[in-house]
């Protein structure tokens, strides 16, 4: 694995358990992890779990004992590391947003299917689609419970930069991030309202705004004692996105991305209406979906709870007793599950690097109707691998 900062503590503890409550084909071996800072990198693996460490990951990806690469570095390096890896035959699960362009991307893509040719995987990893409810929710939608979807509204919700003093760090830097809550969340909302529908944004028109123009700079990084100094520079990426789409199937569609809703701490929201029902998924209270049956008599009509613990409910088999919950961190263990039994059975894993490069033409597209005062702007399409099939439910089994 290739990054250890927060995002690698959670892939970490998605390698660790994975083999421990799923029957994998194949056991993943927790082999190297990298990092910039040589004694950070050596304490992290041996706090998650990794039997050794390096600050070199071209050296890392050339060895041969080394299968899979696990990229969680910011977006600025994952071109360059996942075309190096694919070229070398490794199997690649890389990050969300894929990539900080849309050229970044449509590189990764092509180098993904050029390796496809000689067996070697890739996957993007929009860890919220291993949600049981969410993935619940697009099984619902898959099998018409919601007859024709007709609106969508998705939003992620956070307020971790509401206070203008806190320091200034790479997610707010353009060069390194790509983008703020537009890539940083907003690719999220994107992908799971596209993953729950089964279809795709062709249209966009939206705005997005930075709210506070810069920060403080950490002391680490102006040479100051001290958590921050008085030394400010700027914010180059947006605080809030907000935006209209149009799906593929004709449905309208609205999005936000905040990184400044005071009082949301982590609310991947989405509600989609067809007609013969709506659902609801709210990531704060992640094993619970909010069902609407338009078709029940009109006296017992209603949203109602369903409580997405049961056995027979996407990969929840695996865990506890009925009724009992899980959390954030097991949507890193549902992921290394699919990624692992897709690379055993030697399909393609979803979402692909295609898919990402999808998302990644989204962001532009918002980018540049904001630019454009807001008009609605056509979201660029590739067309998707012949090989990878449009149903991919069986990669969120149960």
């Amino acid at each position: 694995m290739i990054g250890a900062g927060f995002m690698g503590a959670a892939h970490s503890q998605g390698w660790r358990v994975a083999p421990r409550f799923f029957d994998l084909p194949l056991t993943p071996r927790m082999s190297v992890l990298v990092g910039r800072d040589a004694e950070r990198t050596r304490s992290a693996a041996d706090t998650w779990g990794w039997a050794e460490s390096s600050i070199d990951w071209r050296e890392v990806i050339a060895r041969d004992d080394i299968d899979v690469v696990d990229i969680v570095t910011p977006g600025d390096s994952h071109a360059e590391i996942a075309i190096a890896a694919l070229e070398a035959g490794k199997h690649v699960l890389c990050e969300k947003p894929l990539a900080n362009t849309v050229a970044e991307a449509r590189r990764m893509a092509e180098a993904a299917a050029s390796a496809r040719s000689t067996g070697v995987r890739s996957m993007v990893g929009f860890t919220y689609r291993r949600v049981p409810a969410a993935t619940f929710a697009r099984d619902l939608i898959a099998d018409g419970r919601l007859g024709e979807i007709r609106q969508v509204r998705a939003e992620y919700l956070q307020d971790w930069l509401s206070d203008a003093e806190a320091p200034l760090t790479w997610r707010l830097q353009k060069e390194r991030a790509g983008s703020g809550a537009l890539g940083d969340i907003g690719a999220h909302a994107i992908d799971i309202a596209e993953f729950m529908t089964g279809r795709r944004l062709t249209r966009v028109a939206g705005v997005v705004e930075t709210i506070v123009s810069e920060r403080p700079v950490l002391a680490e990084r102006s040479g100051l004692s001290g958590s921050a100094g008085a030394e400010r520079a700027a914010v180059t990426v947006d605080d809030v996105a907000l935006f209209l789409g149009r799906f593929d199937g004709g449905a309208l569609a609205s999005f936000e991305a905040s990184r400044f809703r005071t009082g949301r701490k982590n609310a991947l929201r989405v509600e989609i209406s067809g007609a013969l029902g709506s659902l609801a998924f709210d990531l704060e209270s992640p094993n619970e979906l909010q069902f609407y049956d338009a078709t029940a008599p009109a006296t017992e009509q209603g949203f109602r709870r369903i409580l997405v613990t049961e056995p027979e409910h996407p990969y929840m088999s695996a865990w506890w007793p009925a009724g009992h919950m899980i959390g954030y961190e097991h949507g890193f263990s549902h992921q290394a599950k699919d990624f692992v039994e897709a690379v055993a059975a030697s399909h393609d894993p979803r979402p692909s690097f295609a898919d990402g490069l999808h998302v990644q033409q989204v962001l532009d597209a918002v980018t540049r109707s904001s630019d454009a005062d807001g008009v609605w702007t056509g979201v660029e399409a590739d067309p998707a691998p012949a090989d990878v099939p449009a149903d991919d439910r069986a990669f969120a089994a149960s």
